[in-house]
């Protein structure tokens, strides 16, 4: 009552009284007991507490107040001053040694408590004393993150100071291991991140199995605070890593870098934040054989691209596992995009692949058929002569394809139409291989290419016709008389075959019939003796018709054996010719004679056993 009415004089004497009594000899004096609680569940010493009276709660003390009485609540009088956020309350009884360690019915400890009612002098006070930082709360919060989530920086300042760990390992998603680092990047928290980092905490490691190997990806990961934060985005928490020492250069479980992980999120700030980082290493691979500038091109990333060149000049130039720099890598994906922008940087269009083919950017430009990239490749300076190892030029490679309009290009651009292979082909040689007929109009009407010309195994373009032709063989074989009529049917190849003899072992009926129809000697002999009419068939049906289409006396064969006997022709064996099919025979393979009607020769004539069949029976074996 003296309390509450504020009588600190009869207050005096309550506590005089006391002393006397403890003193009396006799039994008979009466002790005050401060221990007793009114209604209201307050105790003397509290009651002067929360009325101000701190002098007299002082004396209380003197005189065996107890300063850690609990309420029925289990609330002792500094956590009660704590809720109360009496914080001149609570430092008078901590002052007086009130018990930090004491925890609420709810588990709370008087740190906690400070804690969320923000008395950052309390909080001082108790970490003095030695609380204990690093009990977590009932949701398994430490003090630091309780301070840190409220946005109470000076209170999380404090707890520093006093040596709170700032690193703070803890679970994580899943039952990992993770820092208080790793949870406020997660939360996209920047203040949170940047003060950890400013506070002295553990800015390199990554999250961690649990104790029994708890935890999926997260915990495995491999990725460092600076990894996360460049996966999402926090400019300031990149940037305050960096100041203080994350290690720009750690990879992941995957082999990224931090770079690798901006340029992937596509995060431009952060990207050059790295990429001006001094210590940075643009040449560190992932395990797809990545860097830096591969995973820029493969994201379309060029201002990344173009970043990283500025900082290492030979980035362009790095080749994959394969031999190719990114240059080739665009060119064979036909990545006009990608292309443009490596020309724009001053890429090496000329570069070859480190590997057995060594071949050129526009090399692999023809071979992807992209007429736009060998334009530009061309503009951009790429040597139009440059050879494959078998000696081929871009035009070689383009006849071989049905690339006409690229062709063209290559002609305009001045390639060496005449050049040849290893194997001593040009351009027509290969495109009439192939059976290319669009390149070999292209050739034959936009160029002066040797269209007799003769390679390493004495074949003419002709020949190669006559060896490879496909279905619209003929119809290559008119381009040629269309462009050359004066072409030299007859003109064997090396073992001495003309391009009929070979149309004819092929057995490409349509060649054989287009080259007839143009005036061909039939019965010239190879080297071997072997000709249309000795040659090996199933049938002989073919020959026949070739001969029943004869619509003129053909030229005549000449030489010193009979082509159909083989006899060597002298004084007593001359010379006769078939003046159907033109051979050169003996006497006794020519003694039949018939009128050849469609000939204009009325009078019967000498012919040979086969054209006889043939002018009697007709077209028919």
């Amino acid at each position: 009552m003296a309390i509450a009415y504020n009588h600190p004089d009869v207050v005096s004497v309550i506590l005089e009284q006391k002393a006397n009594a403890l003193h009396a000899t006799n039994n008979l004096q009466i002790i005050p007991d401060f221990s007793l609680k009114d209604s209201r569940d307050q105790t003397v010493l509290g009651l002067a507490l929360w009325t101000g009276m701190h002098t007299i709660a002082a004396q209380l003390l003197g005189s065996g107040a107890g300063i850690n009485d609990t309420m029925s609540d289990g609330q002792t009088l500094l956590h009660m001053a704590i809720q109360r956020q009496d914080s001149k309350s609570a430092l008078f009884l901590l002052e007086h040694q009130a018990d930090i360690n004491v925890r609420t019915r709810d588990g709370e400890t008087a740190l906690q408590l400070a804690i969320k009612n923000q008395l950052p002098l309390v909080v001082d006070a108790i970490c003095t004393r030695g609380a204990d930082m690093s009990v977590p709360d009932e949701k398994g919060n430490p003090p630091l993150w309780l301070a840190l989530a409220n946005n109470l920086e000076d209170i999380a300042s404090t707890l520093v100071r006093h040596g709170c760990d700032a690193t703070c390992w803890g679970p994580g998603p899943s039952g990992c291991l993770q820092t208080l680092l790793h949870r406020a990047i997660d939360e996209n928290n920047e203040s949170t991140t940047c003060f950890l980092i400013r506070s002295g905490c553990d800015v390199n490691s990554p999250r961690q199995p649990g104790a029994n190997g708890e935890g999926e990806e997260e915990a495995r990961d491999g990725q460092t605070p600076l990894h996360l934060a460049a996966s999402w985005g926090l400019e300031e928490t990149v940037q305050c890593l960096l100041e203080f020492g994350a290690n720009v250069n750690a990879q992941d479980a995957e082999g990224r870098t931090p770079i690798h992980v901006a340029i992937s999120n596509q995060h431009s700030v952060i990207i050059q934040l790295l990429i001006s980082h001094p210590d940075i290493h643009l040449n560190v691979r992932d395990r797809q054989g990545l860097t830096p500038f591969a995973c820029a091109m493969t994201y379309k990333n060029n201002k990344a691209a173009e970043a990283i060149l500025k900082r290492e000049s030979g980035a362009a130039e790095q080749v994959d596992n394969k031999g190719r720099n990114f240059l080739h890598v665009a060119v064979q994906n036909s990545d006009i995009e990608s292309v443009l922008f490596l020309i724009s940087v001053q890429a090496n269009v000329n570069s070859r692949v480190q590997d057995a083919s060594k071949l050129t950017p526009l090399h692999l430009a023809v071979q992807a058929g992209s007429e736009i990239i060998v334009r530009n490749l061309l503009l951009a300076g790429a040597k139009v002569n440059e050879l494959t190892k078998h000696r081929q030029t871009a035009l070689h490679l383009a006849a071989q394809q049905d690339l006409p309009t690229i062709c063209s290009v290559l002609l305009e651009n001045g390639v060496d139409f005449a050049a040849v292979d290893e194997n001593g082909n040009n351009a027509l040689h290969l495109a009439v291989m192939h059976g290319r007929l669009n390149n070999i109009r292209v050739l034959l009407t936009e160029c002066t290419v040797d269209a007799e010309a003769f390679n390493l195994r004495g074949q003419s373009p002709l020949h190669i016709l006559g060896q490879y032709g496909k279905e619209n063989a003929a119809a290559i074989f008119d381009l040629f008389l269309e462009c050359m009529p004066e072409y030299p049917l007859d003109k064997p190849d090396a073992e001495g075959n003309t391009v009929l003899l070979l149309a004819y072992m092929k057995g490409n009926a349509n060649l054989c019939r287009a080259i007839v129809r143009s005036g061909a000697r039939l019965g010239v002999n190879n080297n071997q003796g072997v000709n249309i009419f000795n040659y090996q068939v199933a049938t002989k049906q073919l020959l026949f018709r070739l001969l029943d289409m004869l619509s003129k006396e053909p030229p005549w064969c000449d030489g010193s054996n009979c082509y159909e006997c083989t006899a060597k022709f002298g004084v007593t064996t001359r010379k006769h010719h078939c003046r159907h099919c033109g051979r050169l025979l003996c006497h006794k393979c020519s003694t039949k004679e018939i009128p050849i009607i469609k000939f204009d020769l009325n009078k019967p004539v000498r012919v040979c056993n086969i054209c006889f069949d043939v002018l009697t029976l007709g077209g028919v074996s």
